[in-house]
């Protein structure tokens, strides 16, 4: 594990915005960068990059975190892996330290399947040209279809012999666990139990990830068996629908060109990268989805699809126009002729004249559209409806407006239809569109939660005389017979009330919040002292003092997190006051310079002289207060633990905001001035719900036993719920007063 003060570093070191900005084009809006976010998507922009806090997140799919973060997600690399990567781009030594078990059980599991991979691969390749099997099937096949050396060894091209285990086999006379290449579908298991190669006689086209690590298999058929082609299953390093063939041989190419070609096949893909169309990737015969069309989008905004040009290619071009449109890509298609593949065709052709062939015969996809779907239903009325409809629906996926306009133009004149008609229809499309988006969206942002439903809890014992102060959360909510019985944290009854006291430590936990006087021990004189305490201490206080905790486990584990980084926090704050207090320093020479060397009478210079000093202490305290609620947000915005930090982020970003005005970081100034009242009164919401809480747990034991004979237990339950019903009564009063003082004073 790389040691966590090189980790600070890498991070530091990586400014987000330049790491984020080499996949997203970025707008700078106020202290912040904006952009369409690149893991969705999206047409008008929710990724917010924070240069401050060094850190990015989507307010939509709820994606982000620091340097590392991005690149994990970007990459498809491991914590450590993408650490490394950021080191080496940025020259920074690394500096390691001896992982945890659990560290290393996480990382051993996905770097054995790495691993495994790349040792699969290279045997493959191996039998291929070292044995005599691999030689007369698997090379002479590749031979016979024209693929060069060159190709053969830059797609690492290979042969699966043809023996019921020979893989198998070899791997466990390797040491590998074999259990790791069944998950990576490499061995299979029979009905009868036994264990057998999956990719047996068939050759073998490894699939890279745009890291170049190995992380799937495509094997084809060569002896006319059911499966003509068979893949690897999804696995933690495999999600097929984020995944193109040939993208890390590619992927130069395409930024160089800035231009990408789509074919369906692996083939396809072999035969014009080595005619010297390099910028070609695959679907490998799989409908485009989201995450291979943003893949595509990292590198260029220009994709040109190719397919065979019978009916069943036309049929196949039109298949997906939609998604590529509404990722703002400038999408062409290219038809070959008649017999063609793109394989076959680069073939038969040198490079020149495939490309004097895509510049004659590349058309714009809406156009084509229109066109071909005119000219198959020209004599029937109601399919020409159809037809036209559907082009309406595709130039309405367009984001950009003018760019919609002038396919409006365009389609008119093929079409025949007024361009006034073909825009009203378009706007409507468009709109049902949009309304749709945002439906789905709500449906992913705000999914609606199952009901709660509580179960029995065992009785408490009475406080007769009222005077056991606010019941714990251990009485009310955390014993199991007492503890909701709920599927999600989201729906837990506490979940609101407890996110409103874990956003306000996240966001300010060391900010002062308080002081007060308390008498010092011990002294004869009862002299006092005065204590200081920033947000995480007072909520601490108020938690111990009610004998309360978080019920849901991941508000629990930030708290322990943000009470466990306050040395640290105390380092950083040196650290940056250190600049801080040399640059006041400076002010203050030049402050001092300027006021005596202005004409001022004495009493004149030492009232400009303490305006300065109050000037400069002012800034020195905004600078501590903005280090402050910087560094909660970006240590856990940057965490390790998913979890952890995308809670943390959405917790940092406001999603709304009233204007621009109050915008600061991503958090409402407002909220700020507020926060003496608005964290004292969650932290009483929270404690009214769970008097809430158990009082109703309270009568539904009562209810049930009451007429059975259990006069005492009926006893002792009503007293102890005439106790918390005062106690209800005074927290709500209290509650009250705290709300209406507070109006009174302007602060909501």
């Amino acid at each position: 594990m790389i040691d966590p003060v090189t980790v600070d570093k890498i991070k530091n070191t990586a400014d987000i915005v330049e790491v984020v900005s080499d996949y997203v084009h970025l707008i700078r809006r106020g202290s912040n960068y904006v952009g369409l976010c690149p893991f969705h998507n999206e047409r008008t922009p929710s990724f917010s990059v924070n240069k401050q806090r060094n850190f990015c997140y989507c307010f939509s799919c709820k994606k982000g975190g620091s340097p590392v973060n991005f690149v994990m997600e970007k990459e498809g690399l491991s914590y450590h892996e993408a650490l490394l990567h950021l080191a080496k781009k940025y020259g920074i030594e690394v500096v390691e330290r001896e992982l945890t078990d659990e560290e290393r059980a996480r990382q051993s599991a996905r770097e054995a399947m790495f691993i495994a991979n790349e040792w699969a691969m290279r045997k493959m390749e191996a039998d291929m040209t070292d044995t005599d099997e691999g030689r007369d099937i698997g090379l002479q096949y590749f031979t016979h279809r024209g693929v060069t050396d060159a190709a053969m060894k830059a797609f690492h091209l290979g042969y699966a012999l043809d023996r019921g285990n020979a893989l198998t086999d070899a791997a466990k006379k390797a040491g590998f666990d074999i259990n790791v290449l069944k998950t990576l579908g490499l061995v299979g298991t029979s009905q009868q139990g036994r264990e057998y190669d999956r990719f047996r006689g068939r050759v073998i086209f490894p699939i890279l990830n745009p890291a170049g690590k190995v992380i799937a298999f495509g094997g084809r058929d060569l002896k006319g068996g059911l499966a003509k082609y068979i893949n690897s299953p999804e696995s933690d390093l495999y999600k097929k629908s984020n995944e193109l063939y040939g993208m890390f041989q590619a992927k130069s190419s395409i930024v160089s060109e800035d231009k990408c070609f789509l074919v369906e096949g692996y083939m396809d893909v072999i035969g014009m990268w080595q005619s010297g169309m390099k910028n070609v990737v695959a679907s490998s015969g799989t409908a485009l989805t989201d995450g291979q069309i943003a893949m595509i989008h990292r590198f260029t905004e220009n994709i040109t699809l190719i397919y065979d040009g019978d009916a069943a290619g036309i049929k196949a071009s039109l298949r997906g126009i939609d998604m590529l449109l509404s990722h703002k890509l400038n999408v062409k298609l290219l038809l070959l002729p008649d017999g063609d593949d793109p394989d076959s065709f680069a073939r038969k052709h040198t490079p020149e004249e495939f490309k004097e062939y895509v510049a004659a015969h590349e058309t714009d996809i809406i156009r084509y559209k229109a066109e071909v779907m005119l000219d198959a239903v020209k004599n029937d009325p109601q399919n020409r409806i159809a037809a036209v409809n559907s082009v309406v629906e595709s130039i309405a996926h367009i984001p950009d407006q003018v760019s919609r306009d002038v396919y409006v133009q365009e389609c008119s004149a093929i079409l025949g239809i007024a361009e006034t008609t073909i825009a009203r229809a378009v706007g409507k499309a468009r709109m049902a569109l949009v309304e749709k988006l945002k439906k789905e969206r709500t449906r992913r942002d705000y999914p609606v939660q199952p009901q709660p439903q509580t179960v029995e809890s065992q009785a408490q014992p009475a406080d007769p005389a009222g005077e056991g102060g606010m019941p714990s959360q251990t009485d009310i909510a955390t014993q199991p017979d007492a503890r909701p019985n709920i599927p999600t944290p989201q729906s837990h009854p506490l979940y609101p009330l407890e996110l409103a006291v874990i956003k306000y430590c996240v966001r300010y936990a060391f900010l002062h919040f308080c002081t007060y006087e308390e008498e010092i021990a011990d002294s004869p004189q009862g002299e006092k002292r005065i204590v200081s305490l920033d947000v995480l201490d007072f909520v601490k206080e108020e938690l111990s003092e009610s004998q309360l905790t978080f019920s849901v486990e991941i508000f629990g584990k930030i708290f322990g997190m943000l009470d466990e980084m306050r040395p640290s926090f105390e380092k950083f704050l040196d650290e940056r006051m250190s600049e801080v207090d040399r640059g006041l320093d400076t002010a203050r020479h030049e402050g001092y310079t300027r006021i005596g060397e202005s004409n001022l009478s004495m009493e004149e210079i030492k009232r400009e002289e303490q305006k300065l000093e109050a000037t400069l202490t002012a800034r020195r305290q905004e600078a501590v207060k903005e280090f402050s609620k910087e560094y909660p947000g970006r240590i856990l915005g940057s965490h390790e633990d998913a979890q952890v930090r995308n809670i943390a982020l959405e917790l940092v970003f406001e999603k709304h905001h009233l204007s621009n005005i109050y915008l600061k970081d991503g958090v409402t100034e407002l909220e700020e001035d507020k926060l003496n009242v608005l964290l004292v009164r969650a932290i009483d919401e929270w404690k009214n719900e769970l008097l809430n809480l158990r009082i109703k747990e309270l009568i539904k034991k009562f209810h049930e036993i009451a007429g059975k004979g259990d006069t005492e237990e009926e006893q002792r339950i009503q007293l102890e719920l005439s106790s918390l019903m005062a106690m209800r009564s005074e927290m709500a009063k209290y509650i009250g007063e705290r709300i209406l003082s507070s109006r009174r004073a302007g602060m909501l």
